[in-house]
């Protein structure tokens, strides 16, 4: 469910890694070619970026698929950066949230994207919901099982954890308390990707020129994009790639 995308690199037009490549997210919308369940990420989408001199990211997110957005194509073509996350939404649970529950979310310097879904949503992460201070449950975006997880994540996050720390613990809480989930995760904060697979597909490019890519599956037919094998952390910079080995919840 859901396809996402990330990108850290010399500046470029946003378009040029979400719209133009020939199996990028505008036509994974409609037809993925390596999703494992669901087949049309129609209920929304979004993007969010770093402006340059800003460590804080912009976004422009909608309800609707994104090939029905006219406004998009133009916003591709002029809005360049060097970092950016991208993601198409397939709803687990149709709902009313509307453009809240399409991916980026953002807080701070962050965006973040779940590709995926929570077994047994929502009372298997009662108890995960207990432990989190009220405060946080009511910042809530969104009343779906990504905005959740993503209030997992920022708990993790505002008490020091590195981005891939913080999704490593989160998946495998997760996991824990709602087996046979597909928890996918994608942080970035415009500096670093990290990236999780757990139950779907993820791979990474690097560009010529300097760039990374981060993505669900391939935008195009390139030779030298990496699957990156299930149950595994990935964290990109702009220099480097590390995979580690997540760790499956105790039984």
């Amino acid at each position: 469910m859901c396809r996402h995308l990330a990108y850290l690199g010399p500046e470029i037009p946003f378009g040029q890694v979400v719209l133009d490549p020939p199996y990028g997210l505008y036509r994974q919308s409609w037809a993925p070619r390596h999703q494992l369940h669901g087949t049309v990420n129609a209920d929304g989408f979004g993007v969010g970026w770093y402006a340059p001199g800003d460590l804080l990211p912009a976004r422009y997110r909608r309800a609707g698929p994104i090939w029905g957005d006219e406004q998009l194509p133009d916003l591709a073509r002029v809005v360049r950066t060097g970092a950016l996350l991208a993601a198409v939404r397939d709803a687990t649970v149709a709902g009313a949230d509307a453009e809240a529950a399409a991916a980026p979310y953002a807080a701070g310097r962050h965006l973040f994207s779940h590709n995926g879904a929570v077994s047994g949503w929502p009372d298997s992460l009662a108890p995960l919901a207990a432990a989190l201070p009220p405060r946080e449950l009511l910042r809530l975006q969104a009343r779906c099982d990504a905005a959740f997880l993503w209030a997992l994540v920022q708990h993790r996050l505002a008490r020091g954890d590195e981005l891939g720390e913080a999704l490593a613990d989160t998946v495998t809480a997760v996991a824990e308390a709602a087996p046979g989930s597909r928890l996918n995760l994608l942080l970035t904060d415009g500096t670093t990707i990290a990236a999780t697979t757990w139950g779907d597909t993820l791979y990474h490019l690097a560009i010529p020129g300097g760039g990374r890519v981060v993505a669900s599956e391939p935008y195009d037919d390139s030779p030298h994009w990496t699957e990156v094998p299930d149950g595994t952390l990935l964290r990109v910079t702009r220099a480097d790639v590390h995979l580690t080995p997540l760790k499956e919840p105790a039984t």
